[in-house]
């Protein structure tokens, strides 16, 4: 492989790398990305429910805004999510499988993932529980 070639990917995979995380830098997206990978792969869900954090529940209507205005488009332009607003719901997006893997990954070592970032987020927790994977 030429270093050109190889330099080109490596800049390629750092933007990928990068999309993902700045996508999952708020709260309401990373619980939007866990709605959609929680739902059938062909099926919407009803927001602002499903960006809500169900530990700390937020005002539905300041939450409704900051996903019209932020959270949303960003999650779209890059292709993770498409959303529609009447009615008011998400779907994946052609590009759902690159943020989707950071949340797989990470139920799959749910057991070695420090207490500190398990304590309050149900998913976590229910992924620790005896026999929850096998369930899902």
């Amino acid at each position: 492989m030429e270093l050109d070639t190889r330099i080109e990917n490596g800049h390629r995979t750092i933007e990928g790398w990068d999309r993902v995380f700045s996508a999952i830098t708020a709260e309401p997206r990373r619980q939007l990305v866990v709605s959609l990978l929680d739902a059938p792969a062909d099926q919407s869900v009803p927001l602002p429910e499903s960006a809500i954090n169900p530990n700390v529940p937020g005002d539905p209507d300041e939450i409704r805004q900051e996903l019209y205005h932020r959270h949303l488009p960003m999650l779209a332009d890059k292709g993770f999510i498409e959303w529609e607003n009447d009615p008011f719901v998400a779907s994946r997006g052609p590009k759902f499988e690159e943020v989707a893997i950071v949340f797989e990954a990470l139920y799959s070592v749910a057991d070695d993932i420090p207490e500190s970032l398990i304590l309050g987020c149900q998913r976590l927790e229910k992924e620790q529980q005896p026999g929850f994977k096998e369930n899902v």
